[in-house]
């Protein structure tokens, strides 16, 4: 039996981009969010600007930095707009925060409490591969719309119905060539985290570029966390491609659940997202390779959705 951390599932994602409010604007309006809440200087939050936006059970934060020295803003100048903290809903963040710096986490926040009106919220946080940290967030004793210095921007508090999009899947980390094993054995000694799918470069490749992939996941198998590092191909593979354009590791995708992928797909197309294209090729030996499914293959093809 494995010494698992206490999990209660996700809280958030927190993404450090150029332009917050331009972010915000994006997912509201692309991709079907609703903004619930708003933190920065009208509210008290001196150094940034933040926009609290919620589907389903998901929470993203966008946030951005007020000036140049701004930690946030260095981070979106160097990396350019990408996820920063990855928020875990914990029984309690010291003890959390204890047992993960006990088993070799690096600390970045020490647990404290922070309160206002509506309650108190315990957070910490530690460190993981490249800028990217997890933090720890008690809310038990919280009635809030997000956390303290935040305030309400829904008239009722109630989330659109948005495009189908449920709650977080997974949030995949690109690591560097040989470290992925490292990462591994972190989420197995600080989390109790098993890894349940691995995928060689035999299986995730073309002749150009390969990656290898181990998933690592919770107790309960809600949170997953893939870890990918590149492997031998003609050319750089998409995940050297990565690191250099991120200038290190960091979240590569954060992958998100709906139970009808056709319908949520085409609301985003309607609203201008725009989607990779899968060439024609893909389609013509998938039903054989997949075999039965509760989607149409041609509405499949038509919208370009894999299946694997």
């Amino acid at each position: 039996m494995k010494d698992f951390m206490p999990l209660d599932g996700w809280d958030h994602v927190e993404l450090w981009v150029g332009n917050a409010k331009q972010a915000a604007y994006f997912y509201e309006h692309g991709l079907g969010f609703t903004r619930t809440a708003y933190g920065g200087p009208e509210t008290g939050v001196r150094d940034r600007a933040s926009y609290v936006l919620e589907q389903g059970e998901i929470r993203l934060v966008v946030t951005s930095g007020l000036r140049a020295d701004s930690e946030v803003t260095q981070f979106a100048c160097r990396h350019g707009d990408g996820a920063k903290s990855i928020g875990l809903q914990v029984p309690s963040a010291a003890e959390a925060y204890r047992q993960a710096v006990q088993r070799g986490a690096r600390g970045i926040t020490e647990p404290q409490w922070v309160e206002d009106d509506f309650g108190r919220v315990e957070l910490s946080a530690i460190g993981t591969y490249g800028d990217v940290i997890h933090t720890f967030v008690n809310r038990r004793e919280y009635a809030g719309p997000y956390l303290p210095g935040y305030v309400s921007s829904t008239e009722n508090g109630q989330t659109s119905a948005g495009v189908g999009l449920k709650a977080l899947d997974h949030v995949v980390g690109n690591v560097e060539l040989g470290r992925m094993d490292h990462w591994v054995g972190f989420y197995e000694r600080v989390f109790g985290m098993t890894n349940i799918v691995h995928f060689g470069d035999d299986q995730i490749q073309t002749e150009y570029s390969a990656l290898m992939s181990k998933v690592m996941a919770d107790g309960s198998g809600k949170i997953k966390f893939p870890i990918n590092e590149p492997a031998e191909g003609k050319r750089k593979s998409q995940i050297e491609e990565y690191l250099e354009f991120n200038h290190g590791p960091g979240v590569q995708h954060i992958a998100m659940t709906t139970a009808n992928i056709v319908d949520t797909v085409e609301r985003l197309q309607e609203r201008g997202v725009v989607f990779l294209s899968t060439p024609d090729a893909y389609y013509e030996d998938v039903p054989d390779r997949v075999g039965e499914i509760d989607e149409d293959y041609a509405d499949l093809r038509r919208l370009r959705i894999l299946a694997d």
